[in-house]
């Protein structure tokens, strides 16, 4: 009975959110580690996706995890949709002469967000394989483009874009396994987490 009084708009509400995350995550990383990786020169594709997929995207995501209960998710899209966010933000105001950034900040703003990473990958590694792929992929892309931004090497910003090529992989991976898991479950496997939940 109760199911059957509940509101289109409340079954909404119980939709998993997180799909949607990884999803904008995953194409906005990809868009620009291809460029990263020497496989195109720099697209003014990227920047765009950043805001609307990648930010605002995750954005929506991160604050239906929050209404789900769920300090990961909350704290994952939320953090990475605001990355976004800045990375279109540094670009467009660098881009018109707004501001001045040099390379070794913008290297040490990518190496802080990978020790962000490398945080929430702990307790990513509880939550499932994919995810923990996920995760640790990203870290080590953040670091190794921070040092490419330092030292400016053009070999470490390839091997950044490589690692954040596979961090688009995975990412894209457990957003199609959750939603096809969604309509048939079980189809798709995400693998187990590292420890069992007691």
């Amino acid at each position: 009975m109760a199911d059957a009084m509940e509101s289109p708009f409340t079954k909404a509400l119980l939709a998993d959110p997180a799909p949607l995350g990884l999803a904008g995550f995953a194409f906005s990383t990809f868009l620009l580690s291809i460029s990263n990786a020497g496989w195109v020169s720099a697209s003014g594709a990227v920047v765009p996706l950043a805001i609307a997929y990648g930010g605002l995207g995750q954005l929506l995501a991160g604050v239906f995890e929050m209404r789900k209960g769920n300090t990961f998710g909350f704290t994952a899209f939320s953090s990475y949709g605001g990355f976004w966010l800045f990375y279109a933000l540094l670009s467009l105001f660098a881009g018109t002469g707004m501001i001045t950034v040099s390379d070794t900040e913008i290297g040490a703003a990518l190496i802080l967000w990978g020790f962000f990473t490398l945080y929430m990958w702990l307790p990513a590694m509880m939550a499932n394989t994919s995810l923990n792929l996920t995760f640790l992929f990203l870290w080590l892309a953040f670091f190794v483009l921070g040092i490419a931004n330092i030292t400016g090497s053009a070999m470490t910003l390839h091997a950044g874009g490589y690692l954040g090529l596979l961090t688009a992989f995975f990412a894209a991976y457990t957003s199609f396994a959750i939603v096809t898991n969604s309509v048939r479950p079980g189809t798709l496997p995400l693998g187990p987490g590292l420890f069992k939940k007691k």
